[in-house]
């Protein structure tokens, strides 16, 4: 297989995912597509070489991550985050999980966006503490120090939260 029809299945099966993670990291769907494609574009150009270190997913969710940070940078200050909600399903009542979604992506865009990597890291991303460390190219303490900090900063920011999973977990 070429590294162009290597390159597109890579995508094809990792698309949805790849999307979701940015848009917990951006909070703004146009902003999430863009992160992704910018980043695909990047990786794109040393695909061979991505493909030949072995760990392909570990090297393009570093690469996200690190451009987040990086565009995060250049616009700090520029940029105002709107609170729309999600586009729901028609036909189906996710009242519930709608607001999960907003409440979620509100409080998410209360972090610092380093905060916020290691909250989508660890919990939506499910990786490891040395994992995320190795994404982030830190520490395995500091991914601990980060972490201890960004769930202190959003159970000040976002209370909600708190009682918002109590009441999932409420039996109907």
């Amino acid at each position: 297989m070429d590294d162009e029809a290597s390159f597109r299945e890579f995508v094809s099966a990792r698309i949805g995912r790849l999307s979701r993670v940015a848009y917990l990291l951006t909070g703004e769907h146009h902003a999430a597509e863009d992160l992704v494609q910018v980043t695909l574009i990047k990786v794109a150009r040393h695909w061979r070489r991505v493909v030949q270190g072995g760990t392909p997913d570990a090297y393009v969710r570093r690469a996200l991550y690190h451009e987040h940070v990086s565009s995060w940078r250049s616009r700090r200050g520029r940029e105002v985050l709107a609170a729309d909600p999600p586009e729901r399903d028609i036909g189906r009542d996710e009242s519930a999980d709608a607001v999960r979604r907003i409440v979620l992506r509100n409080a998410l865009a209360r972090l610092a966006p380093g905060h916020r990597a290691v909250i989508v890291l660890r919990y939506f991303e499910d990786l490891s503490e040395a994992e995320t460390a190795d994404t982030l190219g830190c520490s395995v303490g500091s991914v601990k120090s980060q972490t201890h900090h960004a769930l202190a900063r959003l159970r000040v920011v976002a209370p909600e939260l708190v009682e918002l999973i109590e009441d999932s977990e409420v039996p109907a």
